[in-house]
């Protein structure tokens, strides 16, 4: 009896050992840390630009101007972050300090701030009203500081990279978690003019002292980049590697479709960012009042962004109130309602999906994982196995104009072109072609009526892992 327990056991063991599950994919380049991985899930977030220009009906004051201007009526942070909430954004941003070097708190390294303004008697702090705001409606906070400043009497010598490091140093440690630094690289003065030479190292210490969590945006980062253009438009190919070595924010940056693309195989991981305003301007202006974007634009524009492996920032800038205009929030919700009937029912859910290949043809690493809601679980094929095609059987015939792939990028961006297909009842006929997918890749195309679908890897870096494809009917604009 007891030979035949241990010829069991051994069997057991045995067993087992032969079907050793495959190990996961090893990260293919550089990938991204996980800071930068709870930043590309917020997706969509709202920008604000705020301050004098706002009362003065420019874009870029001159640091001339009276601090008494600024002076809002009504200012509400809580119906700023209210209607982000309302809108589906999970953060927001604020132009703390922009070139005319007005500073929206009381600042000890400046005399052009809120506390020499007329608002509140200069007793205000906007930053701190936003922040708590932000925090109140669940949504995280950051902050645009530029180092051109108009109005400081040092910028322009050798002592005010220290001023402006100390100006960064006030605002990180004053107002709780910011989630993203937005360096803007001008430095506009002209040949004439005073001339900065940024310290970007020193500055970057001072953000990482205090927020060692925060994404820094500039033209080269480090931790996302500005994706060339203020349309709203990331390249089709999208890449969120770039080699950032030798260049800088500003008029040092790479060449902007470089910038617009990214770059296959580069040596960091810098995602884009688009940053695009709801209006023809960053600050409010009364005249544009009906320039408000349309819902169709603004639709547009998320998936010439989200849809392109970028995340979207929307400018909605308050006015003389300090109130968002209802135009712009009537907008938001427009647009919000759109996204939320595009993607309200994902036709895929339920459907039967088989693939080529899938790793060591172990269910861990299968394709349905496709189907699932989990982020962290994922189809991917064997090491060598660089090409694959996935088919989608809907069970009966589906009508459908979306599709939403899913790269895995902790483990690296790897697919570098990829086509759909879809069968007519006698033969595929091809939906579109396409180069990367990254984080996020929605496709865009006229109505489809058919049970099936599938898609071919066609080329990657190094094996396929894709997280998540879904389907969709979205309303016709």
């Amino acid at each position: 009896m007891k030979n035949k327990i241990l010829w069991l056991t051994s069997l057991v063991f045995l067993s087992f050992a032969g079907c050793a599950l495959p190990e996961p994919p090893t990260p293919y380049g550089v990938v991204p840390n996980h800071h930068q991985m709870d930043w590309q899930k917020l997706e969509y977030y709202m920008f604000i630009h705020f301050g004098p220009n706002t009362f003065t009906d420019v874009e870029w004051g001159d640091g001339k101007e009276d601090p008494k201007v600024f002076n809002p009526t009504a200012l509400d942070c809580r119906q700023w972050a209210a209607t982000a909430k309302a809108a589906g954004m999970k953060a927001i941003i604020i132009t703390a300090k922009h070139h005319d070097g007005f500073c929206l708190w009381p600042s000890k390294y400046s005399t052009h701030t809120v506390r020499e303004s007329a608002w509140k008697d200069g007793k205000g702090d906007v930053l701190k009203e936003l922040s708590e705001a932000c925090r109140e409606y669940g949504l995280k906070f950051g902050v645009y500081l530029s180092p051109w400043d108009q109005n400081h009497p040092a910028y322009g010598t050798p002592e005010y990279n220290q001023i402006f490091a100390n100006t960064l140093d006030e605002v990180l440690s004053s107002y709780g978690y910011i989630f993203e630094q937005w360096f803007d690289g001008a430095n506009g003065e002209g040949p004439n003019g005073k001339k900065q030479v940024y310290d970007w190292e020193l500055f970057h210490k001072t953000v990482f002292r205090h927020q060692p969590h925060a994404i820094i945006f500039s033209d080269v980062g480090p931790g996302c980049r500005w994706m060339g253009n203020e349309r709203g438009v990331a390249g089709e190919t999208n890449w969120s590697t770039m080699n950032i070595e030798g260049f800088g924010p500003g008029r040092d940056a790479p060449p902007t479709k470089i910038l617009n693309t990214g770059e296959e195989g580069g040596a960091a991981w810098v995602p884009a960012e688009t940053d695009v305003s709801i209006r023809p301007g960053w600050f409010y202006s009364a005249s544009t009042d009906e320039s408000v974007k349309t819902t169709a634009k603004l639709a547009d524009i998320y998936y010439t962004s989200v849809g392109r492996n970028s995340n979207l920032l929307l400018n909605v800038p308050p006015d003389r109130r300090g109130l968002i205009h209802p135009n712009d929030s009537i907008r938001l919700m427009e647009f919000r309602r759109i996204i939320d009937e595009s993607f309200a029912v994902n036709l895929a859910q339920d459907a039967k999906f088989t693939a080529s290949h899938s790793r060591g043809s172990s269910s861990k690493f299968g394709v349905k994982n496709l189907a699932d809601d989990h982020y962290d679980t994922y189809w991917a094929t064997d090491d060598d196995q660089l090409s694959a095609m996935i088919e989608i059987d809907f069970g009966k015939a589906q009508t459908f104009n979306r599709l939403m792939l899913q790269e895995y990028i902790p483990l690296g961006q790897r697919v570098k072109a990829f086509s759909v297909e879809y069968f007519d009842g006698n033969n595929w006929q091809q939906v579109d072609r396409q180069t990367t997918i990254g984080y996020k890749r929605i496709l865009r195309f006229p109505i489809i009526t058919s049970q099936k679908l599938r898609i071919h890897i066609e080329e990657s870096l190094a094996c396929p892992v894709l997280n998540g494809i879904s389907v969709y009917k979205a309303p016709e604009l």
